[in-house]
Protein backbone atom coordinates (compact mmCIF):
# COMPACT_ATOMS: atom_id res chain seq x y z
CA UNK A 1 0.00 0.00 0.00
CA UNK A 2 1.42 3.81 -1.09
CA UNK A 3 1.89 5.96 2.00
CA UNK A 4 -0.58 8.47 0.96
CA UNK A 5 -3.43 5.73 0.75
CA UNK A 6 -2.43 5.17 4.64
CA UNK A 7 -2.61 8.75 5.97
CA UNK A 8 -6.31 8.37 4.09
CA UNK A 9 -6.95 5.54 5.93
CA UNK A 10 -5.71 6.27 9.49
CA UNK A 11 -7.33 9.92 8.58
CA UNK A 12 -10.66 8.27 7.76
CA UNK A 13 -10.35 5.56 11.05
CA UNK A 14 -9.69 9.19 13.14
CA UNK A 15 -12.79 10.35 12.08
CA UNK A 16 -14.74 7.60 12.83
CA UNK A 17 -13.82 7.52 16.52
CA UNK A 18 -14.52 11.38 17.24
CA UNK A 19 -17.73 11.30 15.42
CA UNK A 20 -18.23 8.28 17.50
CA UNK A 21 -17.48 9.77 20.34
CA UNK A 22 -19.93 12.46 19.51
CA UNK A 23 -22.55 10.47 18.73
CA UNK A 24 -22.90 12.11 15.89
CA UNK A 25 -24.32 9.49 12.67
CA UNK A 26 -22.62 9.47 9.53
CA UNK A 27 -25.68 11.03 7.85
CA UNK A 28 -25.60 14.04 10.35
CA UNK A 29 -22.34 14.71 10.27
CA UNK A 30 -22.46 15.06 6.51
CA UNK A 31 -25.94 17.07 6.76
CA UNK A 32 -24.14 20.00 8.98
CA UNK A 33 -21.17 19.81 6.41
CA UNK A 34 -23.50 20.61 3.78
CA UNK A 35 -22.64 17.37 2.04
CA UNK A 36 -24.06 14.27 0.29
CA UNK A 37 -25.53 12.25 2.81
CA UNK A 38 -23.04 9.86 2.33
CA UNK A 39 -20.14 11.81 2.14
CA UNK A 40 -18.70 10.83 5.60
CA UNK A 41 -18.86 7.06 5.16
CA UNK A 42 -17.23 7.47 1.37
CA UNK A 43 -14.54 9.11 3.55
CA UNK A 44 -13.78 6.83 6.54
CA UNK A 45 -13.91 4.24 3.77
CA UNK A 46 -11.38 5.73 1.70
CA UNK A 47 -14.23 5.73 -1.17
CA UNK A 48 -13.50 9.56 -1.55
CA UNK A 49 -10.65 12.02 -0.37
CA UNK A 50 -11.49 14.86 2.53
CA UNK A 51 -9.89 18.54 1.60
CA UNK A 52 -8.42 20.22 4.14
CA UNK A 53 -11.36 22.79 4.43
CA UNK A 54 -13.81 19.58 5.26
CA UNK A 55 -11.70 18.57 7.56
CA UNK A 56 -11.23 21.74 9.31
CA UNK A 57 -14.90 21.79 9.00
CA UNK A 58 -14.89 18.51 10.88
CA UNK A 59 -12.91 19.67 13.29
CA UNK A 60 -14.87 22.65 14.08
CA UNK A 61 -18.72 20.64 14.56
CA UNK A 62 -17.17 17.85 16.65
CA UNK A 63 -15.05 20.97 18.70
CA UNK A 64 -11.67 18.25 17.92
CA UNK A 65 -8.38 20.10 17.46
CA UNK A 66 -7.45 19.68 14.02
CA UNK A 67 -3.99 17.85 14.95
CA UNK A 68 -5.92 15.44 16.40
CA UNK A 69 -6.87 13.56 13.51
CA UNK A 70 -3.45 13.56 12.41
CA UNK A 71 -2.33 11.61 15.52
CA UNK A 72 -1.93 7.90 14.66
CA UNK A 73 -0.30 5.98 17.07
CA UNK A 74 -3.69 4.26 18.25
CA UNK A 75 -5.00 3.98 14.81
CA UNK A 76 -5.19 0.12 13.16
Amino acid sequence: MDFEKEIYIKLGQNIKKYRLAKNFSQEKLSELLDANPKFIGHVERVERYISLKKLIQISQILDIPLYSFFDFRNTN
